[in-house]
């Protein structure tokens, strides 16, 4: 007998790993799971691991040099900002992940999110439990129908916003680097006139070397002084200082942040306690549907190319010729 296949995970987001257990079992592959995120250990651990599958935990170039059996790297998610696919590319590692599984929480949790900045809920709830009952208290209410929600980024979540915000009257736009509207009839703007005429502003783009602090201080100075900004999507796109500063000379009018950079945040720093700033843990994708689906459908990623098959969402697929693909009905 050979010895074991080992899958590392280096971290998750749920209690367990018996989901990828019960999917990986039968091929005989055994589960090897981090005790922490450290550059160093994730470095020992990979040196005997044939597949790493990755929620947050930063996949680093060292870490692959030194997974000299790996044969893919999955993602439990959407974005790949924590994998290194370049130096995966370079070694004939495939990389996957999940681009479609959360679309429905990611779209309804923007939408809570707003709703709770525009409505003045988390407002009006923390000034409550505190013993002040005054709906006179903080900024002005407006009507919801007829602001204009401006989504920058139109993939899949941001499609999935377009119909919930136009239910509640918000007239909707975009920006995206194709500018194709993908039928939802949504006007496409240039990015600093969307920043300009919008009432919210929603982030639905993953994040690059190109777009890290894209909500900068000059974003938030094109802003209207009442303007929402949501992020959904990725901390590293809003420059947190310059939020701050934003808030502070009212140049906007609230934040609502799922995510961060780094994570998680450093929840002392005057931005995290300002009323006008909604926080959430980066809950976005959850719901029990969505986190077992991505975690089945990873597993079956490593599964697949663990015995010899073609994966679903392979980012570099120039590295499976050697993969069979599966074309069964």
């Amino acid at each position: 007998m050979g010895q074991p296949l080992r899958v590392l995970i280096t971290d998750r987001a749920w209690p367990d790993c018996e989901i990828e257990r019960a999917i990986l079992a039968p091929i005989g592959a055994e589960v090897v799971e981090a005790n922490s995120t450290d550059e160093a250990e994730l470095i020992r651990l990979a040196r005997e691991a044939d597949a790493i599958a990755a929620c947050w935990a930063q996949v680093t170039p060292s870490v692959i040099a030194a997974a000299t059996r790996c044969k893919i790297v999955a993602r439990f998610g959407i974005g790949l900002d924590n994998i290194p696919v370049a130096a995966c590319t370079q070694r004939g590692i495939p990389v996957t992940f999940v681009p479609d599984y959360c679309i429905t929480e990611v779209a309804d949790h923007t939408i809570a999110l707003m709703l709770a900045s525009l409505r003045k809920t988390a407002f009006f709830h923390l000034r409550t439990k505190r013993g002040e009952y005054d709906l006179s208290a903080g900024p002005t209410l407006r009507r919801l129908s007829g602001l204009q929600l401006g989504l920058v980024g139109f993939g899949r979540i941001a499609q999935a916003v377009v119909p919930r915000a136009r239910a509640l009257g918000l007239n909707v736009v975009a920006n995206s680097l194709s500018q194709i509207d993908h039928g939802t009839q949504c006007p496409m703007l240039p990015l600093d006139e969307l920043f300009r005429s919008s009432d919210v502003v929603s982030l639905h783009c993953p994040l690059t070397a190109h777009n890290r602090h894209l909500v900068d201080a000059l974003a938030f100075q094109t802003m209207p002084s009442h303007a929402i900004v949501i992020n959904t999507s990725r901390g590293g796109l809003v420059d947190h200082d310059a939020a701050w500063h934003a808030l502070d000379q009212q140049q906007i009018g609230g934040l609502a942040l799922d995510v961060f950079d780094p994570e998680p945040p450093d929840l002392n720093q005057p931005l995290f306690a300002d009323e006008r700033v909604i926080v959430t843990p980066h809950a976005g994708f959850l719901s029990q549907e969505s986190v077992d689906e991505l975690r089945r459908r990873t597993a079956q990623q490593v599964a697949n190319v663990l015995t010899g098959r073609m994966p679903e969402h392979v980012v570099n697929t120039e590295t499976c010729a050697h993969l069979a693909v599966d074309d069964s009905p």
